[in-house]
């Protein structure tokens, strides 16, 4: 009996899972809740449903290639994407406009179990970093051409999408806006301050103390905080208006997310210089080098891996904490969340959610290799 690889076994009892559910929702509109439909009562289901169960099982065992595994994953879930859009332009009745057809938790399985499949193939695999950047390239692209094809256009969450396209354009740029900006302000203030705590001992206890109280603070609260907050501010100090200060809107979102960001940041430059090797520093004051020098030329450049890791802890936060800026006009993605919770349109809310989540996923991945491709370049 060949020996099963344990992770394998895991995800195919997921996406079995995912086989005997519902592959979609078909509704009568936005709103009402709808029919469960398995992918059985699909045209070429049946033949779908074994091809996928397939591939799932014949991945169980230890010896089979990562190779193969890689491919029938990544086939798997190709699949699965377009018999959703089959279900779209197959299930509504000809003329009626109103009628959804939305993912269902069986969909939502069968990614789970051929995503963690394509993960564990790279795991294995054990690709070289050009590889890695040309495979996320290729999976964005991929990605990328599907939407672009038009196939998906029936299901419900591209059709509030058409929707509503020019504002999630503008709602898109609001939210890379936060996300990025809130980043780029905790570099300019995180790393000096991680530097002067590392210069100075006695700093750390007290800085990194009020970090933590501001990391704790729930985010909703921290939000709701800055609203009175900064409402005061507008209203008393000559100019913040016109500067832009005010207690509802983009602002306060990005003060907020702001302060999130400065404990990842100051905490991995602390770690980063405090890691580097102290014959390392003797050896550049030795050469002659001034403080300055030896911070600029030798610390930092060395400290890189580590603030790299922090950049990608933030911007992954600050991706999925942008949505809670919905609730306090500040835009983003978090617009459509709040809407369609309040109109109980659940193709809404999806059409604010998957986005952040695909956005925070690219970019952790793309830095991740990031952070390894510095740490081969100091090695």
């Amino acid at each position: 009996m060949p020996r099963l690889w344990p992770p394998a076994v895991l995800f195919a009892m997921i996406g079995l899972a995912g086989l005997a559910l519902p592959l979609v929702q078909f509704k009568a509109n936005r709103i009402v809740p709808g029919e469960g439909v398995g992918l059985a009562a699909l045209p070429h289901g049946p033949w779908v449903m074994l091809g996928l169960g397939a591939a799932l099982v014949l991945a169980c065992p230890d010896r089979w290639p990562a190779v193969a595994r890689l491919a029938s994953a990544v086939a798997g879930l190709i699949a699965a994407t377009l018999m959703l859009g089959m279900a779209a332009s197959h299930l509504p009745p000809a003329g009626n406009s109103l009628a959804r057809v939305a993912p269902a938790s069986g969909f939502w399985l069968l990614v789970l179990a051929f995503g963690l499949m394509v993960a564990d193939a790279v795991n294995r695999l054990r690709p070289s970093l050009a590889l890695r950047w040309v495979m996320l390239a290729g999976a964005v692209a991929l990605a990328a051409g599907i939407l672009a094809s038009g196939l998906l256009d029936g299901v419900s969450v591209m059709r509030e999408y058409a929707t509503r396209r020019d504002l999630f354009g503008r709602e898109a740029q609001a939210h890379l806006a936060l996300a990025f900006g809130s980043l780029g302000l905790a570099l300019l203030a995180g790393i000096p301050l991680g530097i002067a705590i590392f210069q100075v001992r006695r700093w750390r206890g007290p800085v990194l103390g009020v970090l933590n109280i501001l990391q704790t603070i729930p985010s909703l609260a921290l939000f709701g905080m800055m609203i009175p907050v900064l409402g005061w501010v507008a209203a008393t100090v000559p100019g913040a208006t016109q500067a832009g200060v005010s207690g509802i809107g983009t602002f306060p979102a990005l003060v907020a997310l702001f302060l999130y960001s400065l404990l990842p940041v100051v905490s991995n430059t602390l770690a980063g210089l405090s890691g580097v090797p102290a014959p390392t520093r003797e050896a550049a004051v030795g050469l002659g080098m001034t403080r300055a020098q030896v911070m600029a030329q030798v610390l930092l450049p060395l400290a890189l891996p580590v603030l790299l890791a922090a950049v990608r802890i933030v911007l992954v936060q600050n991706i999925g904490l942008a949505v809670i800026a919905g609730l306090i006009g500040g835009g983003g993605f978090g617009t459509f969340v709040f809407q369609g919770l309040g109109q109980t349109a659940m193709d809404l809310v999806l059409l604010g959610a998957l986005p952040t989540i695909a956005l925070a996923l690219v970019a952790g991945i793309a830095l991740d290799l990031l952070v390894q491709g510095t740490r081969r370049g100091a090695a």
